[in-house]
């Protein structure tokens, strides 16, 4: 009898069968951090729901288009800048990329002036960021003042003189790129305000996609960056256009082609019928007509006729005779045909 007892005491049991979430035994906790992503501040890396839910990765499609605009306007406002400081200046653009409108706006550097723009044409708004360090290269370029490449930023705010001055820079860049837009849309923007708080510039919800033009502007070894953002809602107009990868693929407007076919349709040559009167007879009357027979129309010399071509009408005429030759004088407008 020990014995047995001896050998049910060694005697091991098998494992439980799997339940029915697969592989896991249990639903812990570990189990649902795991799904989730984890949580707490040592979860850098995020997975799970927790990844999809809060991905920073923005999936929109491309503005070819928008590209081009921007480097149409960094060489005409390259030139307007120096005209305006007579000093040596280079734009370029960096890069024309996706985001969103809150992500955006959580890496503003402080201090920097912060633009709202509107476009009338659209009913909508857009915003210029400019850098501290850009802002005071402008005011020195415009006043004249020192060259040096090291400036202390100590956080003040921006007295009315140097917001006026980079006003006319804002002004100036804004002008260009409704210029460089216009083979798309005539669109005219009007600078509204100038904010250093990035809460009193919200033009839109943090969650909103958003396009982000940024350039580099040096001035003597000196300058910064300034950005254009532009809410989809904003572009939302000429979406179609900008998606495009080059001029007139789909319904981008080509003036070259557009005058060529213009010019050559108004020297199309058409052949225009007028309806002097007319008659019914029948089949019988038509067999018994006879050389030198007349028809009378019973029409009046001053009643309108019927100009036609192609068996389309477009207008009304009166009969006439001008150098021995039968012509007709317009009675109405070409497209509006009315009998009087």
């Amino acid at each position: 009898m020990s014995d047995n007892l001896e050998d049910f005491e060694d005697f091991e049991l098998p494992e439980p069968p799997a339940s029915g979430f697969g592989h896991f035994d249990k639903f812990d906790q570990a189990g649902i951090d795991a799904l989730f992503g984890g949580t707490g501040p040592l979860h850098t890396n995020r997975s799970g729901l927790r990844a999809v839910i809060e991905s920073e990765v923005i999936s929109h499609e491309r503005l070819p288009m928008l590209e081009v605009v921007c480097e149409r306007m960094v060489r005409a406002f390259s030139t307007s800048m120096r005209n305006l400081t007579s000093d040596s200046i280079e734009v370029s653009l960096e890069d024309v990329t996706t985001t969103r409108f809150g992500d955006f706006m959580d890496r503003v550097t402080l201090p920097a002036m912060i633009s709202v723009i509107r476009i009338e044409e659209w009913e909508n708004y857009g915003i210029v960021t400019i850098e501290s360090s850009l802002i005071y290269a402008v005011v020195d370029a415009l006043l004249g003042g020192r060259r040096s490449e090291d400036v202390m930023i100590d956080g003040r705010e921006f007295t009315t003189i140097e917001t006026a001055l980079v006003g006319r820079m804002i002004k100036l860049a804004i002008t260009e790129f409704s210029i460089a837009l216009a083979p798309i849309q005539d669109v005219r923007m009007i600078l509204e305000r100038i904010e250093t708080n990035p809460r009193f510039a919200a033009i839109a919800r943090p969650s909103n996609i958003a396009a982000v033009c940024s350039f580099r502007v040096d001035i003597d070894g000196r300058g910064g960056r300034f950005s254009l953002l532009l809410p989809f809602a904003t572009l939302e107009p000429i979406r179609d256009k900008l998606i495009q990868r080059f001029m007139g693929e789909k319904v981008g407007r080509e003036n070259i082609w557009q005058n060529h076919m213009r010019d050559q349709m108004l020297q199309t040559e058409v052949e225009i019928e007028v309806e002097l009167g007319g008659i019914e007879l029948s089949l019988a009357e038509v067999k018994a007509l006879e050389v030198g027979q007349t028809l009378p129309f019973f029409v009046q010399p001053d009643q309108p006729m019927l100009v036609q071509c192609g068996g389309i009408p477009i207008t009304m005429a009166h009969a006439g005779q001008r150098r021995r030759n039968v012509a007709i004088s317009l009675a109405a407008e070409v497209g509006k045909v009315g009998r009087a």
